[in-house]
C-alpha cells in the first residue's frame, strides 16, 4: 500500500542506530507514524524539526503496519524561527500538543489547516494571540468548543469577562463578580476588543491549558506537554515569577 500526502512534523525519535520515527499530521489520514531510514543524519535532522512542512510518501504492506516514509522538505518553519527563541517554543508547544491531543491515523483537516496558518502567523506581530485562539480551535475540533458569544447566566453580553470552568461559557462582569474566584478570567482580545499585551496572553494560555488538561489529557491520564509549559512559563500572570528560568 502506498499514499503521498502534505505533512507536519510532530516529533522525531531515534530508531536503531541509523533511522528513526517520525509523526507528522496530514490533512487526509491526521497524524501518523512511519519510519524513515537514514533519518539521524545530519541532514535528515535538518529535515524532520518539529513544525517543518513536507510531502511525505508512506508505504506499507498492510495499512496497519508501521510502515515507512519518503519525504520531500517543504517549508523550513523551523529554521525560520531560531533566532526567535520564544516563537520558536510556541511552534514546539502546538506540535507536542497535537501529538498528543490527536488520535492516530484519524482525518481532522481543520485541524492541520489551522496549524498551517499558525505556522505562517507565528512570523508576524501578533503571534501570541493567535497561538491561544490556535488552540481553542483545536478544542473545538476535537469537540471541546467553549461558547464566548454570550453570558450563560444572561448578564450583559457587552461585558463579558470571565468564563465558567464548569461549562465552558462566558459570563459577565456584573454576574460573574460574586464569584469571580472560582472563574477563569477571559481576555478581551477573544472577543474582537483590542490586542493582547502579555498578561491578557497569560490569561488565554491559562484558559485553553484548562480546558486542554481537562477535556483531553485528563482522559489520557497525560499531563500537558512539557514544550506546552515551557510556553506558559513566557507568559506569567500577575503573582506568578516572570523569570521563565
Amino acid at each position: 500500500m502506498e499514499w503521498t500526502d502534505d505533512g507536519i512534523v510532530l516529533s522525531v525519535r531515534p530508531h536503531g542506530e541509523t533511522a528513526a520515527i517520525i509523526h507528522v499530521l496530514t490533512p487526509e489520514r491526521g497524524r501518523h507514524a512511519g519510519l524513515v531510514q537514514g533519518g539521524q543524519g545530519r541532514k535528515a535532522r535538518a529535515i524532520y524539526q518539529p513544525g517543518n512542512r513536507l510531502v511525505v510518501t508512506w508505504s506499507g504492506r498492510l495499512a496497519d503496519n508501521l510502515g515507512s516514509f519518503k519525504c520531500e522538505l517543504e517549508t523550513s518553519h523551523a529554521a525560520r524561527l531560531l533566532d526567535q527563541p520564544r516563537r520558536l517554543t510556541a511552534l514546539t508547544a502546538a506540535a507536542a500538543i497535537c501529538e498528543r491531543a490527536l488520535p492516530e491515523r484519524e482525518a481532522h483537516p481543520a485541524c492541520f489547516h489551522g496549524f498551517l496558518a499558525l505556522l505562517d502567523a507565528l512570523e508576524g506581530d501578533h503571534w501570541a494571540e493567535i497561538y491561544v485562539r490556535w488552540e481553542l480551535g483545536l478544542l473545538a475540533d476535537l469537540g471541546f468548543g467553549l461558547d464566548l458569544s454570550a453570558c450563560a447566566a444572561g448578564g450583559d453580553n457587552d461585558q463579558l469577562a470571565y468564563v465558567s470552568p464548569r461549562t465552558g461559557r462566558a459570563v459577565s462582569l456584573a454576574a460573574g463578580e460574586p464569584y469571580r474566584d472560582r472563574l477563569l478570567p477571559l481576555p478581551p482580545f477573544l472577543i474582537g476588543r483590542g490586542a493582547g499585551g502579555p498578561e491578557e496572553v497569560a490569561q488565554g494560555l491559562q484558559l485553553s491549558s484548562y480546558f486542554l488538561e481537562r477535556s483531553v489529557f485528563h482522559l489520557q491520564d497525560r499531563p500537558l506537554p512539557p514544550a506546552r509549559e515551557r510556553l506558559a512559563a513566557l507568559f506569567p500572570l500577575p503573582g506568578q515569577d516572570d523569570d521563565p528560568t
